[in-house]
């Protein structure tokens, strides 16, 4: 699955190329991995728990297939912040695998897993 997602992520690349807001590229992103298949939803409504009591909401950028939460950015590079906050997302979920996207000057991609004990 990550394979396909990163090809889309190098086609929209190639095609719109460097300074567009995030919010481009999801839409984009969305629209290629739907023609190539796959359920994408956006801004999928994720809550955060705590001692089970809900804490609070995040919103993923993207969910695919239910399976690969993908988190976006428009920016100069991949900083520590961006992969700590896609750990934190896998965490409060089922999800095990997530992709953050980096749509900079330099195309960017890393993977993450997270391997949770709530299955």
């Amino acid at each position: 699955m990550t394979g396909k997602i990163i090809q889309a992520f190098y086609k929209v690349n190639n095609t719109l190329g460097y300074g567009f807001l995030e919010k481009v590229y999801e839409n984009a992103m969305a629209f290629e991995l739907k023609r190539m298949g796959c359920n994408v939803l956006q801004q999928k409504n994720i809550k955060v728990y705590y001692e089970n009591e809900v804490m609070g909401d995040y919103y993923a950028d993207l969910l695919v297939d239910d399976l690969v939460i993908v988190e976006l950015k428009a920016c100069e590079s991949i900083r520590e912040e961006h992969e700590a906050q896609l750990i934190n997302y896998l965490k409060a979920t089922e999800i095990e695998v997530g992709l953050l996207l980096n749509f900079g000057k330099k195309a960017e991609f890393k993977r993450k897993i997270f391997t949770n004990d709530r299955k």
